[in-house]
Protein backbone atom coordinates (compact mmCIF):
# COMPACT_ATOMS: atom_id res chain seq x y z
CA UNK A 1 0.00 0.00 0.00
CA UNK A 2 1.25 3.49 -0.85
CA UNK A 3 1.86 6.17 1.73
CA UNK A 4 -0.60 9.07 1.69
CA UNK A 5 0.76 12.45 0.68
CA UNK A 6 -1.51 14.27 3.10
CA UNK A 7 -1.32 13.94 6.85
CA UNK A 8 -4.71 15.60 7.36
CA UNK A 9 -6.66 12.37 8.11
CA UNK A 10 -4.03 11.34 10.65
CA UNK A 11 -4.13 14.73 12.37
CA UNK A 12 -7.92 14.77 12.41
CA UNK A 13 -8.12 11.24 13.79
CA UNK A 14 -5.56 11.95 16.51
CA UNK A 15 -7.20 15.24 17.51
CA UNK A 16 -10.71 13.81 17.60
CA UNK A 17 -9.60 10.77 19.60
CA UNK A 18 -8.00 13.03 22.22
CA UNK A 19 -11.15 15.16 22.36
CA UNK A 20 -13.28 12.05 22.94
CA UNK A 21 -10.99 10.88 25.73
CA UNK A 22 -11.12 14.27 27.44
CA UNK A 23 -14.92 14.56 27.14
CA UNK A 24 -15.35 11.02 28.47
CA UNK A 25 -13.27 11.57 31.61
CA UNK A 26 -14.02 15.23 32.38
CA UNK A 27 -13.75 16.66 35.05
CA UNK A 28 -10.87 14.31 36.05
CA UNK A 29 -11.46 14.79 39.78
CA UNK A 30 -12.41 12.56 42.69
CA UNK A 31 -10.82 9.36 41.41
CA UNK A 32 -11.59 6.45 43.76
CA UNK A 33 -12.04 2.70 43.75
CA UNK A 34 -15.43 1.60 45.08
CA UNK A 35 -14.46 -2.07 44.99
CA UNK A 36 -17.00 -3.07 42.32
CA UNK A 37 -15.81 -5.32 39.46
CA UNK A 38 -14.64 -3.12 36.60
CA UNK A 39 -16.62 -5.03 33.96
CA UNK A 40 -19.83 -5.42 35.99
CA UNK A 41 -21.52 -2.69 33.93
CA UNK A 42 -21.31 -4.83 30.80
CA UNK A 43 -23.74 -7.38 32.26
CA UNK A 44 -26.02 -4.94 34.05
CA UNK A 45 -29.73 -4.73 33.27
CA UNK A 46 -31.15 -2.07 30.97
CA UNK A 47 -30.60 1.32 32.68
CA UNK A 48 -33.59 2.62 34.58
CA UNK A 49 -33.12 6.20 33.44
CA UNK A 50 -32.33 6.96 29.83
CA UNK A 51 -33.52 9.29 27.08
CA UNK A 52 -33.55 9.24 23.32
CA UNK A 53 -31.26 12.25 23.47
CA UNK A 54 -28.67 10.17 25.34
CA UNK A 55 -28.83 7.41 22.75
CA UNK A 56 -28.53 9.77 19.78
CA UNK A 57 -25.71 11.74 21.40
CA UNK A 58 -23.64 8.63 22.17
CA UNK A 59 -24.06 7.32 18.63
CA UNK A 60 -23.30 10.70 17.06
CA UNK A 61 -20.19 11.27 19.21
CA UNK A 62 -18.42 8.22 17.75
CA UNK A 63 -19.59 8.62 14.15
CA UNK A 64 -16.75 11.01 13.21
CA UNK A 65 -14.28 8.78 15.03
CA UNK A 66 -15.10 5.76 12.88
CA UNK A 67 -15.28 7.87 9.73
CA UNK A 68 -11.91 9.59 10.13
CA UNK A 69 -9.93 6.51 11.10
CA UNK A 70 -10.82 4.73 7.85
CA UNK A 71 -8.97 7.14 5.50
CA UNK A 72 -6.18 7.32 8.07
CA UNK A 73 -5.58 3.56 7.95
CA UNK A 74 -6.65 2.85 4.37
CA UNK A 75 -3.37 3.70 2.56
CA UNK A 76 -1.52 1.06 4.58
CA UNK A 77 -4.20 -1.57 5.14
CA UNK A 78 -6.67 -1.22 2.30
CA UNK A 79 -10.31 -0.21 2.59
CA UNK A 80 -11.95 -3.37 4.04
CA UNK A 81 -9.35 -3.95 6.75
CA UNK A 82 -9.23 -0.23 7.58
CA UNK A 83 -13.01 -0.19 8.10
CA UNK A 84 -12.87 -3.26 10.36
CA UNK A 85 -10.01 -1.84 12.40
CA UNK A 86 -11.79 1.53 12.73
CA UNK A 87 -14.81 -0.29 14.20
CA UNK A 88 -12.57 -2.14 16.64
CA UNK A 89 -10.72 1.05 17.60
CA UNK A 90 -13.97 2.88 18.31
CA UNK A 91 -15.43 0.02 20.34
CA UNK A 92 -12.17 -0.48 22.27
CA UNK A 93 -11.91 3.22 23.04
CA UNK A 94 -15.48 3.32 24.32
CA UNK A 95 -14.91 0.19 26.44
CA UNK A 96 -11.78 1.72 27.94
CA UNK A 97 -13.52 5.03 28.71
CA UNK A 98 -16.55 3.34 30.28
CA UNK A 99 -14.25 1.16 32.39
CA UNK A 100 -12.28 4.16 33.62
CA UNK A 101 -15.53 5.91 34.51
CA UNK A 102 -15.90 3.35 37.32
CA UNK A 103 -13.29 5.42 39.15
CA UNK A 104 -15.06 8.78 38.68
CA UNK A 105 -17.85 9.72 41.09
CA UNK A 106 -19.43 12.10 38.58
CA UNK A 107 -19.64 9.45 35.83
CA UNK A 108 -21.62 6.22 35.51
CA UNK A 109 -20.28 3.35 33.44
CA UNK A 110 -23.06 2.09 31.17
CA UNK A 111 -23.36 -0.83 28.79
CA UNK A 112 -25.96 1.20 26.88
CA UNK A 113 -23.45 4.01 26.32
CA UNK A 114 -20.85 1.46 25.23
CA UNK A 115 -23.26 -0.14 22.76
CA UNK A 116 -24.29 3.22 21.30
CA UNK A 117 -20.66 4.35 20.99
CA UNK A 118 -19.69 1.11 19.26
CA UNK A 119 -22.67 1.43 16.91
CA UNK A 120 -21.67 5.00 16.09
CA UNK A 121 -18.10 3.95 15.34
CA UNK A 122 -19.31 1.16 13.04
CA UNK A 123 -21.71 3.46 11.20
CA UNK A 124 -18.94 6.02 10.84
CA UNK A 125 -16.52 3.40 9.57
CA UNK A 126 -19.05 2.28 6.96
CA UNK A 127 -19.46 5.87 5.82
CA UNK A 128 -15.69 6.34 5.86
CA UNK A 129 -15.22 3.30 3.64
CA UNK A 130 -17.69 4.80 1.17
CA UNK A 131 -16.75 8.50 1.25
CA UNK A 132 -13.55 8.76 3.28
CA UNK A 133 -11.37 8.77 0.18
CA UNK A 134 -12.42 12.40 -0.26
CA UNK A 135 -9.75 13.15 2.36
CA UNK A 136 -7.04 11.29 0.44
CA UNK A 137 -5.13 11.82 -2.81
CA UNK A 138 -7.55 11.91 -5.71
CA UNK A 139 -10.61 12.66 -3.59
CA UNK A 140 -12.70 15.72 -4.36
CA UNK A 141 -12.14 17.35 -1.00
CA UNK A 142 -8.43 16.72 -1.18
CA UNK A 143 -8.25 18.06 -4.73
CA UNK A 144 -10.08 21.22 -3.68
CA UNK A 145 -7.80 21.58 -0.67
CA UNK A 146 -4.73 21.23 -2.87
CA UNK A 147 -5.99 23.89 -5.27
CA UNK A 148 -6.92 26.42 -2.61
CA UNK A 149 -4.43 25.74 0.15
CA UNK A 150 -1.65 23.38 -0.87
CA UNK A 151 0.11 20.40 0.65
CA UNK A 152 2.29 19.70 3.64
CA UNK A 153 2.12 18.66 7.27
CA UNK A 154 2.13 22.26 8.52
CA UNK A 155 -0.79 23.08 6.26
CA UNK A 156 -2.70 20.07 7.57
CA UNK A 157 -1.95 21.16 11.14
CA UNK A 158 -3.24 24.64 10.33
CA UNK A 159 -6.53 23.25 9.05
CA UNK A 160 -6.97 21.25 12.25
CA UNK A 161 -6.23 24.35 14.34
CA UNK A 162 -8.85 26.36 12.46
CA UNK A 163 -11.32 23.54 13.05
CA UNK A 164 -10.52 23.66 16.76
CA UNK A 165 -11.03 27.43 16.69
CA UNK A 166 -14.56 26.90 15.38
CA UNK A 167 -15.07 24.37 18.18
CA UNK A 168 -14.10 26.99 20.77
CA UNK A 169 -16.98 29.18 19.63
CA UNK A 170 -19.35 26.62 21.15
CA UNK A 171 -18.24 27.72 24.63
CA UNK A 172 -20.78 30.28 25.93
CA UNK A 173 -18.50 31.36 28.79
CA UNK A 174 -15.98 33.26 26.66
CA UNK A 175 -16.00 36.66 25.06
CA UNK A 176 -16.45 36.66 21.31
CA UNK A 177 -13.32 34.95 19.89
CA UNK A 178 -11.85 35.39 23.40
CA UNK A 179 -9.68 32.29 23.72
CA UNK A 180 -6.71 31.80 26.02
CA UNK A 181 -8.32 32.60 29.38
CA UNK A 182 -6.33 30.48 31.84
CA UNK A 183 -8.12 31.62 34.98
CA UNK A 184 -10.82 28.94 34.80
CA UNK A 185 -8.25 26.31 33.88
CA UNK A 186 -6.14 27.32 36.88
CA UNK A 187 -9.12 27.85 39.15
CA UNK A 188 -7.50 25.84 41.93
CA UNK A 189 -4.98 28.69 42.27
CA UNK A 190 -7.84 31.14 42.94
CA UNK A 191 -6.41 33.80 40.64
CA UNK A 192 -8.40 37.03 41.25
CA UNK A 193 -9.43 39.45 38.54
CA UNK A 194 -6.57 41.95 38.16
CA UNK A 195 -8.89 44.98 37.91
CA UNK A 196 -12.33 45.93 39.21
CA UNK A 197 -15.23 46.01 36.80
CA UNK A 198 -16.43 49.22 35.23
CA UNK A 199 -18.67 49.24 32.18
CA UNK A 200 -16.43 51.60 30.21
CA UNK A 201 -13.21 49.74 31.01
CA UNK A 202 -14.71 46.33 30.25
CA UNK A 203 -16.12 47.53 26.93
CA UNK A 204 -12.69 48.79 25.88
CA UNK A 205 -10.96 45.56 26.83
CA UNK A 206 -13.66 43.52 25.11
CA UNK A 207 -13.27 45.55 21.91
CA UNK A 208 -9.49 45.09 22.01
CA UNK A 209 -9.78 41.32 22.61
CA UNK A 210 -12.22 40.87 19.73
CA UNK A 211 -10.22 43.10 17.38
CA UNK A 212 -6.90 41.35 18.07
CA UNK A 213 -8.39 37.86 17.77
CA UNK A 214 -10.26 38.74 14.58
CA UNK A 215 -7.06 40.08 13.03
CA UNK A 216 -5.01 37.08 14.20
CA UNK A 217 -7.44 34.45 12.91
CA UNK A 218 -8.01 36.22 9.59
CA UNK A 219 -4.26 36.55 8.97
CA UNK A 220 -3.61 32.94 10.02
CA UNK A 221 -6.27 31.76 7.61
CA UNK A 222 -4.77 33.89 4.85
CA UNK A 223 -1.34 32.35 5.45
CA UNK A 224 -2.81 28.95 4.56
CA UNK A 225 -4.26 30.03 1.22
CA UNK A 226 -2.34 29.82 -2.06
CA UNK A 227 -3.85 33.10 -3.22
CA UNK A 228 -5.40 35.99 -1.34
CA UNK A 229 -8.99 34.82 -1.37
CA UNK A 230 -10.67 37.30 0.93
CA UNK A 231 -14.06 35.63 0.51
CA UNK A 232 -12.85 32.40 2.13
CA UNK A 233 -11.45 34.20 5.17
CA UNK A 234 -14.63 36.28 5.48
CA UNK A 235 -16.68 33.07 5.28
CA UNK A 236 -14.65 31.58 8.15
CA UNK A 237 -15.33 34.62 10.35
CA UNK A 238 -19.02 34.65 9.43
CA UNK A 239 -19.25 30.92 10.11
CA UNK A 240 -17.73 31.42 13.56
CA UNK A 241 -20.36 34.07 14.36
CA UNK A 242 -23.10 31.65 13.28
CA UNK A 243 -21.62 28.89 15.45
CA UNK A 244 -21.44 31.28 18.42
CA UNK A 245 -25.09 32.31 18.01
CA UNK A 246 -26.26 28.74 17.54
CA UNK A 247 -24.41 27.54 20.63
CA UNK A 248 -25.92 30.31 22.76
CA UNK A 249 -29.42 29.42 21.54
CA UNK A 250 -28.97 25.68 22.10
CA UNK A 251 -27.03 25.76 25.37
CA UNK A 252 -28.89 28.67 26.98
CA UNK A 253 -32.20 29.77 25.45
CA UNK A 254 -33.65 30.86 22.12
CA UNK A 255 -33.40 34.59 22.88
CA UNK A 256 -29.69 34.52 23.80
CA UNK A 257 -28.38 33.94 20.29
CA UNK A 258 -27.18 37.53 19.98
CA UNK A 259 -25.83 37.85 23.53
CA UNK A 260 -22.33 38.13 22.08
CA UNK A 261 -23.26 41.23 20.04
CA UNK A 262 -22.41 43.82 22.70
CA UNK A 263 -21.21 47.31 21.76
CA UNK A 264 -17.67 46.31 22.70
CA UNK A 265 -17.62 43.13 20.60
CA UNK A 266 -19.27 44.86 17.63
CA UNK A 267 -16.69 47.64 17.76
CA UNK A 268 -13.84 45.17 18.08
CA UNK A 269 -15.14 43.08 15.19
CA UNK A 270 -15.32 46.13 12.94
CA UNK A 271 -11.81 47.24 13.94
CA UNK A 272 -10.39 43.75 13.47
CA UNK A 273 -11.89 43.35 10.01
CA UNK A 274 -10.70 46.83 9.04
CA UNK A 275 -7.14 46.09 10.17
CA UNK A 276 -7.18 42.77 8.33
CA UNK A 277 -8.26 44.42 5.08
CA UNK A 278 -5.53 47.02 5.53
CA UNK A 279 -2.68 44.53 5.99
CA UNK A 280 -3.84 41.48 4.00
CA UNK A 281 -1.81 42.63 0.98
CA UNK A 282 1.48 42.77 2.87
CA UNK A 283 4.17 40.05 2.50
CA UNK A 284 3.35 36.73 4.06
CA UNK A 285 6.15 36.87 6.61
CA UNK A 286 4.86 40.17 7.93
CA UNK A 287 1.32 38.79 8.12
CA UNK A 288 2.53 35.81 10.16
CA UNK A 289 4.34 38.12 12.56
CA UNK A 290 1.30 40.37 12.91
CA UNK A 291 -0.92 37.35 13.54
CA UNK A 292 1.37 36.12 16.31
CA UNK A 293 1.64 39.56 17.93
CA UNK A 294 -2.14 40.05 17.76
CA UNK A 295 -2.72 36.65 19.33
CA UNK A 296 -0.24 37.38 22.13
CA UNK A 297 -1.91 40.71 22.88
CA UNK A 298 -5.41 39.22 22.79
CA UNK A 299 -4.40 36.41 25.15
CA UNK A 300 -2.85 38.85 27.61
CA UNK A 301 -5.93 41.10 27.52
CA UNK A 302 -8.43 38.28 27.98
CA UNK A 303 -6.61 37.25 31.15
CA UNK A 304 -6.62 40.86 32.39
CA UNK A 305 -10.31 41.45 31.69
CA UNK A 306 -12.38 42.00 34.84
CA UNK A 307 -15.38 39.84 35.58
CA UNK A 308 -18.52 41.09 33.86
CA UNK A 309 -21.52 40.84 36.26
CA UNK A 310 -23.99 41.23 33.37
CA UNK A 311 -22.46 38.30 31.53
CA UNK A 312 -22.41 36.25 34.74
CA UNK A 313 -26.13 36.92 35.16
CA UNK A 314 -26.82 35.65 31.63
CA UNK A 315 -24.94 32.44 32.42
CA UNK A 316 -27.27 31.81 35.35
CA UNK A 317 -29.83 30.48 32.84
CA UNK A 318 -27.22 28.09 31.40
CA UNK A 319 -28.33 24.57 32.23
CA UNK A 320 -25.37 22.40 31.26
CA UNK A 321 -27.17 19.09 31.81
CA UNK A 322 -26.31 16.67 29.02
CA UNK A 323 -23.67 19.09 27.73
CA UNK A 324 -21.57 19.12 30.93
CA UNK A 325 -18.71 17.07 29.49
CA UNK A 326 -18.91 18.75 26.08
CA UNK A 327 -18.71 22.17 27.72
CA UNK A 328 -15.66 21.03 29.69
CA UNK A 329 -14.08 20.04 26.39
CA UNK A 330 -14.77 23.38 24.70
CA UNK A 331 -13.52 25.22 27.80
CA UNK A 332 -10.18 23.38 27.67
CA UNK A 333 -9.83 23.86 23.91
CA UNK A 334 -10.61 27.56 24.27
CA UNK A 335 -8.00 28.01 27.02
CA UNK A 336 -5.22 26.21 25.13
CA UNK A 337 -5.92 27.27 21.54
CA UNK A 338 -3.64 30.35 21.37
CA UNK A 339 -0.77 28.35 22.85
CA UNK A 340 -1.17 25.77 20.10
CA UNK A 341 -1.38 28.33 17.30
CA UNK A 342 1.62 30.44 18.29
CA UNK A 343 4.21 27.65 17.75
CA UNK A 344 2.49 26.79 14.46
CA UNK A 345 2.74 30.39 13.26
CA UNK A 346 6.42 30.52 14.19
CA UNK A 347 7.18 27.19 12.48
CA UNK A 348 5.14 27.87 9.34
CA UNK A 349 7.36 28.18 6.33
CA UNK A 350 7.41 31.49 4.52
CA UNK A 351 7.61 30.82 0.78
CA UNK A 352 7.64 33.75 -1.57
CA UNK A 353 4.22 35.28 -2.11
CA UNK A 354 2.31 34.35 -5.25
CA UNK A 355 1.69 37.07 -7.81
CA UNK A 356 -0.73 39.68 -6.53
CA UNK A 357 -4.32 38.90 -7.38
CA UNK A 358 -7.55 40.67 -6.70
CA UNK A 359 -9.93 39.37 -4.04
CA UNK A 360 -12.12 36.46 -5.05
Amino acid sequence: MSEPRTTLPRYLASAYTLLVIYASLHPFTGWRDDGAPLTAFLFAAWPRYWTVFDLVTNVAAYLPLGFIWVPTLQPRLGRPLAAILACLLGASLSLGMETLQNYLPTRVASNLDFGCNALGACLGAAAGARWGAALLDGGRLHALRSRLIGEGAMTDAGLVLLGLWLLTQLNPETLLFGNGDLRNLLGFLEVPAPAPYTAQQFSRIEAAVVACNTLAVALACGCLLRRRRLALTAALLAGALCVKSLSLMVLMDSVSGWAWATPGSATGLAIGVGLWLAVCWTPRGLRQSLAALSLLLATALVNLAPENPYFSAILQVWQQGHFLNFNGLTRLTSALWPFLVLPWLMALRQPSDPPAAGPT
